[in-house]
Parts: structure tokens; C-alpha cells; sequence
């Protein structure tokens, strides 16, 4: 294939005769059409123009699909679904949206698993591996593992047993030398001692596991790469081979500024500047930027009240200027959440005031460190809650709308459901100052808008609902996000001489029964939340109401994986919209 365009690249068969000037040339098409492709569309840019060459090249030396790869993190997969049938995803603006930003079976028999979170790969590979090896056959197993997910702790528990195969078993380890941000902890000091020895220095993370080790000094060298490929292609043992990349390759504005090019929307692509508009001075805040403001207050008044992330401080609102501020109070311990749970019950117990920002995906990698070491032993930290909504994330892999029936029920954790930036900051206030409740608070969506109906309380210890409009025979509890919702439902009520109860519960983890009691009466009370129905906090209402007359309906979203999903048809599909919600009560008044 002397002359060729990437629309003739149909399988990774379709390279294998080629030779490597051949395939130089076929990476600089790609990621001038990835370049194209992301500064109009955005998506996670750093992470694909650094894994280029070291895709063509596993799909050149590996018998894929037969040979078996899992991509971890999978947002580093564009090339791979190049080089797998799904070019038009990426040549075509017509068919940019027809692939995901993830692995996924149901685009490709390539793709292993869906797979959007972190860390999971080499014992997801671990298994396939020796499930081979029970059956007898030979194919080779590959785990490709970067952007900072050795440090989450199944990595660790997946290198540990894969160790022990005695088969083969591959692992390539992805060292741009970044999480989102820069990495943080021992392992990735370990892997710049082999970068700056070129693999020869000791101790070797990977040897000292049982793993044979080769390094690629330059991991965006095709020769390199097929090189190392080719000698671990096969092997009978277990093997490591560390490929040292540059994340953003290609990209000027990329290199020079990898975590704010991570992921990105639409780009100028000469100068790197984002395409969408500024937002005036006046804008209200995000509550990232509100969490980052008010934490560097309390920083600055209390030198024991300590912020922490695991791998995501942008999404905390923690810039490297404000990082650099809060100094030693700001940790970042990597895609680590159960060990950023942990640390902050040692924190806790120390006497500091600890609090810990997740993604709310993410949270649920630690669910028995809340259980287990926040919860049952009582330790007095702070956990706040982003992108938990239906308004967030829509990606299956990245859905925010499970943490309110994760969370809600467990024992003695509680959970607080802020309505906006006066409750938010109030609540996060206060949790800071108390020293007897684990507390988690979850964002109310992403602008911190003012609510002047709302009234912060002053000790959130006991559930104590605020009813901001008194009326009969028909109650509205909107929790969180979703009060909002529920306060236009009572105007349109209004408008049709329908006076409602409008309640901001605040608290999703217990029941104000005072509050609740003065509704038995009621012909029906509806409860919204941004999270699923299945052992959410308009159930607990349920229950509590289940002998009163009043008939109660819960109003959220459904227990499923949704992928993609448009924001406002779901919205409807679950009768979420004001108006649904006011025609939901004038039908149960009838």
C-alpha cells in the first residue's frame, strides 16, 4: 500500500503490510485529523495525541482482535477506534458523534469492555489471561494502563496478581509523566528514577513485583515501539514495557500546557485559545470556583483545615495558582479515592478539618471507606459532591446520578442537598466548624446561583426541612437541584389556583417526621430529586407516609446505564419539567 488515505484503513489488518516510513506517515494523518477533529468538537486531547504511535504500533505487531488489549484509561482510545473500523468518527464532522469517548463493546468486537473510570485494566486483563490459559489457548493478553492510573489501588491489586500467571501477560505502562494534573506519590517517583536511568535504575517498581521489564525512552518512535512490541510478543511470562510518551504530541498550545489540555472543548488550533465566549464579570460563579474560594478562606483562618482530591483538582476549582496558595492544606494523593477517604479520617482523627471534593462517578470506587471508615467510626470530615446530577456527565460510564442511594444510606453519614450558593456555602461552613458528623454535600448542579427565598440554617445536625411556601392539599419536596424545578411547578400551581407546599428538605439522609407529619393530610405529596428513584430520598418520604392518606409520588430518574443521552428529552421522559410536575398534581387533586 504505497499511496493511501485513512478512509482505506478499515482494520488493523489493513496496516500490517506496511512499513514503518509507511506508518510514520499514517500517524501524522491521524493526528492531523484528531487535531481537526478535537479543535472543533473537543474531547480528552492531551491523552490521545500521545498514545499515536503506540497504538499503530500495538495493532501492527498484535493479532488483534484474536490478541486482546484493554485500554485503561479508555479516554485515550481515538487512535485505536481509527485504526478499528470507526475512521468516519474522526475524519467525517458529519460522524462525530457516532462513537463514544470510551472502549465499548457495542461499537467494536476491538473493544473489551466499557470502560470510562480508572485503574482497572491489568486485572481486567489478569482475568482474561488466565481464563485463557484454563481454556488452552495462546492468544496474547495486553493491558495498557496511563494517565495516572497506576496509583489507583486495583492497578496495584491487578499488577500483584498478575504477577503470579506464570503465562503471558503484558503490560504496558503509559508514562507521560501526568494524571489530569501532574502525578502525585512514590510510584510515580519510582517510574521518573527509571525514566532518567533509561529503565536501568534500582528499585524497579515492576521487577520487584516478578515481571520481566523493557523501556521505551522514546514511546513516540514507531521503530522503538514495534521494536519492544515484537520482543515481548508471545511471552511466556509476565511482562512490563514502559513506554515514556509525550502527552499532547502534535499540539504546541498541548505540551506546553498539559493539564488544562486534558480534555477540552472546541480550540482555536494555532493559537490553543478556547472558542467559546467569555463569560461576563457579572456571571455568577460555578461552585467550583465557590468550593475553591470559600476552602482557601477557611485555609487562611484555620491552618488545620486541609482540601483534598483524588486526580481531579480542577474540578474543585483548585488552579495551580490556588493549589500553590493553599500550599501544604491542599493534597492531591492521584486517582486514589479510596485512599483520599481514608486520609481524611486521619485527618479527622488527628484533629484536623479535613475536606475531600469528588466527581460524584468517581466517589463510588471508595463506597467502603465511607461505610467502614468515615461512617462507623464517626470521624468528623467533610466530602463534597460534583457533577452529581442529570445535568451532568451523560456518558454511561460517568453518570452522576447514582450517589444520592449510594451515600443517603448509610448509617450515621449525613448528606446534605444544598439548593444554592447561600445554603452551599452555609452547609460547607458549618461542616467545617462541627466536629461530630461525617457530612457530605452535594452541589446543586454547576452555576452557584442565589435563591433569596432560601434561608441557611445554622446547624444542620437534625433534618429540619424549610417550607418556603405554605399551602394545602398538595406538597412539592424538591431536593437539591431539583428545588428549583419544583418552585416553577408552584408558580404554574398558582397561576391556576393551586396554592402548593414548596419544601426544601435539605438533608437526604434522614426525615424531618415533624414536617412530614403536618402532610398526612394532604391529598398528595410529590417529591423530585436529581438522582435515581430506586432507595432514593423521595422513597425514605414514602415509607414514612405510606399509611397517611396522602398519596406520595416520587418523582427522579431511572436505575439504568443511560449513554449519551439528550438532557432535556430525559428530563420529560421522567415527568421532570415544571409543567409536568404542576399537571402531576392538579391530576392527583382531581
Amino acid at each position: 500500500m504505497k499511496d493511501f488515505s485513512l478512509e482505506d484503513i478499515k482494520t488493523p489488518a489493513d496496516i500490517r503490510e506496511m512499513d514503518v516510513e509507511q506508518l510514520t506517515r499514517l500517524a501524522a494523518m491521524m493526528r492531523s485529523s484528531l487535531l481537526k477533529k478535537l479543535s472543533a468538537h473537543g474531547g480528552h486531547i492531551g491523552p490521545n495525541l500521545g498514545m499515536v504511535e503506540a497504538v499503530i504500533a500495538l495493532h501492527y505487531v498484535f493479532n488483534t482482535p484474536t490478541d486482546k488489549i484493554v485500554f485503561d484509561v479508555s479516554h485515550q482510545t481515538y487512535p485505536h477506534k481509527m485504526l478499528t473500523g470507526r475512521m468516519d468518527a474522526f475524519t467525517d464532522p458529519a460522524h462525530y458523534d457516532d462513537v463514544t469517548g470510551y472502549t465499548n463493546p457495542a461499537e467494536s468486537d476491538y473493544d473489551l469492555y466499557s470502560l470510562g473510570h480508572t485503574s482497572s485494566a491489568v486485572a481486567l486483563a489478569a482475568g482474561l489471561a488466565m481464563a485463557r490459559d484454563l481454556k488452552g489457548d495462546k492468544e496474547n493478553v495486553v493491558a495498557v494502563i496511563g494517565d495516572g492510573s497506576l496509583s489507583g489501588g486495583v492497578a496495584f491489586e491487578g499488577l500483584d496478581t498478575g504477577a503470579t500467571l506464570g503465562s503471558n501477560f503484558i503490560v504496558v505502562v503509559n508514562d507521560n509523566q501526568m494524571s489530569i494534573a501532574e502525578n502525585h506519590g512514590g510510584i510515580y517517583s519510582n517510574l521518573e528514577l527509571l525514566r532518567s536511568t533509561n529503565g536501568q535504575g534500582e528499585p524497579n517498581l515492576f521487577r520487584s513485583f516478578g515481571y520481566d521489564y523493557h523501556y521505551v525512552r522514546y514511546g513516540n518512535d514507531l521503530h522503538s515501539l514495534i521494536e519492544a512490541f515484537r520482543a515481548v510478543k508471545d511471552s511466556t511470562r509476565p511482562v512490563v514495557v514502559h513506554i515514556n510518551t509525550m502527552k499532547g504530541m502534535g499540539l504546541p498550545a498541548a505540551e506546553a500546557n498539559k493539564e488544562e489540555f486534558h480534555y477540552s472543548g472546541p480550540f482555536d488550533l494555532k493559537t490553543g485559545a478556547p472558542l467559546h465566549e467569555e463569560l461576563p464579570q457579572t456571571a455568577p460563579k460555578t461552585y467550583d470556583d465557590l468550593f475553591a474560594d470559600t476552602m482557601l478562606r477557611q485555609m487562611k483562618a484555620n491552618p488545620g483545615v486541609v482540601a483534598i482530591t483524588a486526580g481531579t483538582p480542577g474540578v474543585l476549582g483548585f488552579t495551580p495558582a490556588r493549589r500553590k496558595e493553599a500550599g501544604r492544606q491542599f493534597v492531591d494523593v492521584g486517582i486514589a479515592e479510596q485512599a483520599a477517604v481514608d486520609l481524611a479520617s486521619g485527618l479527622a482523627k488527628g484533629g484536623m478539618r479535613p475536606v475531600a471534593g469528588f466527581v460524584s462517578s468517581f466517589l463510588q470506587r471508595a463506597y467502603d471507606q465511607f461505610s467502614q471508615d468515615i461512617a462507623l467510626n464517626r470521624q468528623p470530615a467533610t466530602f463534597v459532591v460534583f457533577y452529581g446530577s442529570m445535568f451532568g456527565m451523560n456518558d454511561e460510564t460517568h453518570l452522576g446520578f447514582f450517589d444520592i442511594a449510594l451515600l443517603a444510606n448509610i448509617p450515621d453519614l449525613l448528606v446534605l442537598a444544598p439548593t444554592c450558593r447561600e445554603e452551599f456555602e452555609s452547609m460547607l461552613d458549618w461542616a467545617i466548624g462541627q466536629k461530630e458528623l461525617p457530612v457530605v454535600i452535594r452541589t446543586p448542579g454547576a452555576v452557584a446561583v442565589s435563591n433569596p427565598q432560601i434561608e441557611p440554617a445554622t446547624d444542620y445536625s437534625r433534618p429540619a426541612y424549610q417550607i418556603v411556601r405554605q399551602g394545602s392539599e398538595v406538597a412539592l419536596i424538591g431536593a437539591g437541584l431539583m428545588f428549583g424545578i419544583m418552585a416553577q411547578a408552584a408558580d404554574l400551581l398558582e397561576k391556576q389556583g393551586v396554592k402548593a407546599t414548596l419544601i426544601n428538605p435539605r438533608e437526604l439522609s434522614a426525615l424531618d417526621t415533624a414536617t412530614l407529619d403536618s402532610l398526612k393530610g394532604y391529598k398528595a405529596v410529590i417529591t423530585a430529586e436529581d438522582g435515581i428513584i430506586d432507595g432514593g430520598f423521595g422513597q425514605k418520604v414514602a415509607s414514612y407516609l405510606g399509611q397517611a392518606p396522602a398519596k406520595v409520588v416520587n418523582l427522579g430518574l431511572p436505575k439504568e446505564f443511560l449513554n449519551r443521552y439528550d438532557y432535556s428529552e430525559l428530563q420529560t421522559r421522567c415527568g421532570l419539567t415544571p409543567q409536568q410536575i404542576a399537571d402531576r398534581a392538579i391530576s392527583e387533586l382531581k
